[in-house]
């Protein structure tokens, strides 16, 4: 099989950017990535282009990575508009990574961008309301709430403020692990000041202000067991990839040692699975499929990226990854497991809850982080001798799991 490279990656701060259009922020992202690569646009032979927000917000609908790209500077080439939900960026990264290797172009990029925040919340807070069945979304609704009944929300864990849906789903999903595996709220809090404490050492964060497990736990509810610092906050930004094969690295001259290799890169979809099928779960599937291709397994990883939209996130997919055993992924958290300088270190950026979720730039933020890592780069947040990362990006519901999962590894050569 071809081997494909990370060239060159790059971000903008994750945040709120009222004063930068999204052309802007796409421009900064490229720009970042092909000095990184140390090539122009002139070499690019494709361009994979993710964006959720485009249409609803903006109103740029069909085409908007012909529109984005062609203002920064990219024209000519192919380019695929991708849409999927969360996992959006990383698909873009995978489907460039299938063109790579089908030998249709040697050098590719992958670059997802949003503007998240604008002045009409209840219209961005409803962008979520299409991450589902829309023909079907009360009913799925119900179902995914219906986890959360062995355990008694306490009075007052509830917000009055308007917030996405998906974090109701989240929070019953916490209690489903609550009442199944004995998982407690300090648990889930130990995840999240975790994170807040690894993103004070992330200059792309939105957010940098470290957080105790009590103040976590003290904090404005959203959805019991969730409190505000649990779940990730709507953001605008930008994040960009140039991937390459062999030859494609050779023709720019690339610097070899900071190239990163893809040793896998798995998407797959949900299936009608029960919730108690935890084997079957489809962010576990992807997992053992990207092992599988990777030749490598939970236990080569060095550190992770997971997509902790909530602070269960972190939870649920440490165990689909097998970064923990099933229903051990809160006590592995509270014991200091997923920190870095623990056994196996998991969002050393801060995760989605502190470093920002601007959607379609999400999985590529997360790539970035790695390749940092793998790279020796991260300063201050380190993970030491960080040799294999895997990433988890996952999008959307449907049934009781998410639509789509992408699970890259990553292995510095």
């Amino acid at each position: 099989m071809t081997e494909v490279y990370i060239a060159g990656i790059a971000m903008t701060v994750f945040g709120r950017h009222p004063e930068r259009t999204l052309d802007d922020l796409a421009g900064e992202a490229l720009r970042g990535a092909l000095t990184d690569a140390g090539c122009t646009s002139d070499d690019l032979g494709a361009a994979y282009y993710a964006g959720v927000t485009n249409g609803p917000l903006q109103g740029q609908l069909a085409i908007p990575g012909q529109v984005v790209l062609s203002r920064i500077g990219v024209e000519g080439i192919p380019i695929f508009n991708v849409e999927n939900a969360c996992a959006s960026g990383s698909t873009a990264v995978h489907l460039a990574i299938q063109s790579l290797r089908a030998g249709n172009t040697d050098v590719a990029l992958a670059l997802g961008a949003e503007k998240m925040n604008i002045a009409d919340r209840p219209r961005a807070l409803a962008l979520f309301e299409a991450g589902w069945d829309v023909a079907r979304a009360d009913a799925n609704y119900e179902t995914l709430m219906c986890l959360g009944s062995g355990v008694t929300p306490p009075e007052g864990s509830e917000s009055e403020r308007p917030y996405s849906r998906f974090m109701s789903v989240y929070a019953a999903l916490s209690r489903h692990h609550m009442a199944t595996w004995g998982t407690t709220p300090r648990q889930i809090a130990a995840v999240s000041a975790k994170n807040h404490q690894h993103s004070v050492h992330n200059p792309y964060s939105q957010f940098r202000t470290p957080y105790t497990v009590e103040e976590i736990l003290a904090a404005p509810p959203i959805t019991y067991p969730l409190t505000l610092p649990m779940c990730a906050p709507m953001s605008d930004g930008a994040a960009a990839v140039v991937l390459s094969t062999e030859d494609g690295l050779a023709r720019i001259a690339a610097d070899r040692s900071r190239a990163v290799r893809v040793a896998a890169s798995v998407v797959r979809s949900f299936t009608h699975r029960t919730a108690e099928e935890f084997g079957q779960s489809v962010g576990r599937l992807a997992a053992l499929q990207a092992y599988d291709a990777a030749r490598l397994g939970p236990d080569d990883m060095d550190v992770a990226e997971v997509h902790d939209a909530s602070a269960m996130g972190e939870i649920i997919q440490a165990e689909n990854l097998g970064l923990a055993p099933v229903g051990d992924g809160g006590a592995a958290a509270e014991r200091g497991d997923f920190t870095i300088g623990g056994r196996i270190p998991i969002n050393p950026s801060g995760g989605l809850e502190s470093k920002g979720h601007p959607l379609g730039a999400t999985g590529i933020g997360q790539l970035f982080e790695l390749t940092t890592q793998l790279r020796g780069e991260a300063g201050p947040r380190q993970v030491d001798g960080a040799r294999c990362a895997v990433q988890e990006n996952g999008g959307g519901l449907i049934g009781v799991e998410e639509a789509s999962v992408a699970v890259h590894v990553l292995v510095k050569p």
